[in-house]
Order: C-alpha cells, then sequence, then structure tokens
C-alpha cells in the first residue's frame, strides 16, 4: 500500500476531511498536491474531492464556522476556507458533453468515473487524509517511470478539451523522464489536433507556455512540439534549436529560469498571446538597440545579463566573466550631471537635448567623463 507523508495532510486537512467523512461522505485529496508529494516537489493548492454535492458541503462547513467560497459551483466545485487555508472541494463528475475547450458535466457516484474525465494518468491519482495512495486508473507506475500518459485514448482526451495538448508538453518537461523520450501516441495525438489550438483564449495558451518555458530544461519538450507542428501553430517562426544552448548558459551564468528570456530567446510571432505589460516592457527592453553597459546603466544589470545570454546562446558561447563584470560595472553608475550644471546657459528643449547628448557621451566614454568634462 503506497503512502505518502506530507505536512499539509495536517492541520486544517484533518479538520476538512472529518467534516466530510464524519457526515458519512468520502474525501479524497487528488491531482496536483498527490502528484507533487509523490514527486517530492512543493505543493500549492490543496484539491479535494467528495461524493457530497456543493449544497452539502456548504452546510456542513458554515455549520463548524469555516469559510464558503462558491467558486465553481456550477461545476461543482466551492472553496472551504479554515484557518486561513484554502480547499477547492468538487463532487465526483463525469463530462457529458465537450466543444473542445469546456465540458458540460454531471455528477458521478464514483473515484473511477471521476478520474476518466482526467486528462493524465499520473493526475489521477488520490490520496485519503492518511496519505494512503487510490489509484483507480494504474497511473502510479506512470509517475514512478515519469510517462506523461493520457488516460485511455489520447485523440478523445485531447478533443475534450485542446488546451490539453500544450499542457501534454508543459507536464512532460517539468515531469518527464527526459532520457525516456516523450510519449508517441500522445504525440501523435498532438499532431493530429493541432488546429484545435486556434480556438482557445490567448489567456489560457499564454499560462501553458509561460510555465512550460519556465521548466528547468524545456528544451526537449519544445523540439517536439516545433516537429509536430505546435509550436508553429503558437509563435510562427519560432526557432526552438537555441532553446538548449541557452539552458546550458544560463547554468553557467548562475541565471535563473525565466520564461520571457527564453520566449524572447525562441523568437517567432507573439501575436497569439496576451502578456502582461510588465512581461512586455521586460521584452522590449531586450529589443533595445544599445550596447550592454548602457542597457545595464539605463534598466539595471538583470536585463543586461538577460540579453547577454540570449546573444551567447544564440552564437553558442557563453557569458564571459568579463562581461558580466562590465554589467555590474555599469548598473553601479551614477549619472554626474543633472540639469542645474548646464543652467541657466541652457533652458527647455535645448537643455534637454544637451543633457541627454551629455548622457550619450558619458555612456560611450565607458562612464569616464568627469562632470567637467561633459560641461566643457
Amino acid at each position: 500500500m503506497k503512502r505518502i507523508a506530507a505536512e499539509w495532510l495536517t492541520g486544517p486537512a484533518q479538520r476538512v476531511c472529518a467534516m466530510l467523512e464524519n457526515a458519512g461522505y468520502q474525501a479524497w485529496f487528488v491531482g496536483g498536491c498527490v502528484r507533487n508529494a509523490l514527486f517530492g516537489v512543493p505543493v500549492s493548492d490543496l484539491d479535494l474531492t467528495t461524493n457530497a454535492h456543493p449544497e452539502a458541503v456548504t452546510t456542513l462547513a458554515e455549520a463548524l464556522g469555516f469559510r464558503v467560497v462558491p467558486t465553481g459551483i456550477d461545476h461543482g466545485t466551492i472553496t472551504v476556507v479554515v484557518d486561513g487555508k484554502s480547499f477547492e472541494i468538487t463532487t465526483f463528475r463525469r463530462d457529458v458533453a465537450t466543444d473542445g475547450r469546456r465540458a458540460v458535466v454531471a455528477f458521478a457516484d464514483n473515484m473511477e468515473d471521476d478520474a476518466r474525465r482526467r486528462d493524465f494518468t499520473m493526475n489521477a491519482l488520490y490520496c485519503s487524509i492518511e496519505g494512503v495512495i487510490a489509484d483507480p486508473l494504474g497511473g502510479l507506475p506512470d509517475l514512478e517511470a515519469r510517462h506523461v500518459r493520457f488516460i485511455d485514448d489520447a485523440d478523445q482526451r485531447i478533443k475534450e478539451d485542446y488546451l490539453r495538448i500544450l499542457r501534454f508538453f508543459r507536464f512532460h518537461a517539468w515531469y518527464g523522464d527526459q532520457a525516456q523520450g516523450i510519449d508517441a501516441d500522445g504525440l501523435a495525438a498532438c499532431a493530429e489536433n493541432i488546429d484545435g489550438l486556434a480556438g482557445l483564449s490567448k489567456e489560457r495558451v499564454t499560462s501553458e507556455i509561460l510555465r512550460l518555458l519556465s521548466a528547468p530544461n524545456p528544451a526537449p519538450a519544445v523540439a517536439s512540439m516545433a516537429a509536430t507542428g505546435v509550436l508553429g501553430q503558437i509563435l510562427p517562426g519560432a526557432i526552438p534549436d537555441i532553446l538548449a544552448v541557452l539552458v546550458h548558459v544560463e547554468g553557467q551564468a548562475g541565471l535563473a529560469p525565466d520564461p520571457v528570456r527564453r520566449l524572447v530567446a525562441v523568437g517567432g510571432m507573439r501575436d497569439g498571446l496576451r502578456l502582461t505589460k510588465v512581461q512586455e516592457r521586460q521584452i522590449e527592453q531586450l529589443a533595445r538597440e544599445m550596447s550592454l553597459p548602457a542597457l545595464a546603466f539605463e534598466h539595471g544589470a538583470e536585463i543586461a545579463v538577460d540579453r547577454a545570454a540570449i546573444e551567447a546562446a544564440s552564437c553558442a558561447q557563453e557569458v564571459s566573466s568579463e562581461t558580466l563584470a562590465q554589467i555590474a560595472f555599469a548598473a553601479r553608475q551614477v549619472f554626474p550631471l543633472s540639469a542645474a550644471d548646464l543652467m541657466p546657459k541652457l533652458q527647455g528643449a535645448a537643455l534637454g537635448k544637451a543633457l541627454q547628448k551629455a548622457r550619450s557621451d558619458w555612456i560611450a566614454s565607458g562612464f569616464q567623463l568627469t562632470k567637467a568634462e561633459l560641461i566643457g
């Protein structure tokens, strides 16, 4: 009998499960929290599934003074908050109809029906409050082998929600055995269904792509995306070959994975994505036509090192220690001139133009020109 021991199975989790079980219902943790606990990686969201309907869960929770939030009640999901910790509780479900983007669901009576509507076998693992694993579809061997495999028929699972194409590659990047390679049936089904990606929202696609690119080494998964045509559908013109080199350069330069840095390196048209203003600003700064020292001075060392890594990877080189030292030096500099130094001799537009020229000259000098030399 497989068990897990996890801190999140204590405290508030005990109270939530007792709430359901004392009333005669089942209570099972499912999905990411179980999967991640088995992999030994951090757990963020705590999802529970039960044979209790939302109304019953709400009544039980309110009777105990727990806060209830109807986050997805139309689909059988409510959030129960206990001691500041949130638990998403969803009634066992089965799909009645799907259109490739969303599903019409009905409540189910058992765990196996609930498991069969999920995407990958490693996500159809359940865990009791005692830490005992329930594996209704035989997904545990896949998880232990780090084999990302669709439940039952891959083509059918994808047609239920075309976002699962991108999730397949993301899961392989994060959890798959790179030496074993990607699941062949899943890969073929993704290739057959790429037209379905066009109907997905930009927000959902963007979230999946950035989460994929945040993996420690997404290069093999992205290469598989390119081979199937999926990458070209999402990022037309993207060149994935640089990614493996960039991952190496990042390690050499001591850089943490950054999805936007990697997105810029891969290139391609981003019209199908919806990035945040912060992410767009990062991309715009990386594209600035200026030297690395100038970029470091104007926008900080972090953005300059990102650009240096991309440039080095594009030439199949590493970022030199000299380059990193130049960037660090530039980022520490303080422009020695102020508007007051040029007044009252210069005013208005002439003053701004003179300051800008002095700033450019100072940067071009390697930050060596003195205030007196700049006033000249």
